[in-house]
């Protein structure tokens, strides 16, 4: 396969876990912590899909951080807002305490943010 169909295999995940967070934006029926996994999952993803476009193997990791590092040693310049980069403790450390984990903004600007990356991304994949 070439990066672009491996990255658009990337992408349908994307979008599954974009319609889940749609899905799910109601606060009251859905944890903040189990829609911070989510939105996590799917920052994961889209920035494991552009090391994809660069021909790189992504690494066997949750670390928003280590994914952008990665990304800066391709040449590509990831700028998240704070607010992406936040759903880094969403991967691992919300998931298992028990007590309450706070999302970083709004479950719809998170949503949107989300889709504002994945659009461009799928713009350079074609």
């Amino acid at each position: 396969m070439t990066p672009a169909e491996d990255a658009r295999l990337l992408l349908r995940l994307v979008e599954r876990h974009l319609g889940s967070l749609r899905g799910s934006l109601d606060s009251e029926s859905f944890a903040d912590e189990d829609w911070g996994f989510l939105a996590q999952q799917t920052l994961e993803k889209l920035l494991k899909a552009v090391l994809v476009l660069n021909a790189q193997e992504p690494p066997r990791t949750h670390s928003l951080q280590t994914l952008i590092q990665d990304l800066e040693v391709c040449g590509e310049t990831i700028a998240l807002v704070p607010e992406l980069l936040a759903l880094d403790d969403f991967a691992v450390l919300a998931r298992y305490d028990a007590d309450p984990t706070p999302l970083p903004a709004d479950r719809a600007r998170l949503l949107d943010l989300l889709d504002a990356l994945h659009q461009e991304l799928r713009r350079r994949v074609g």
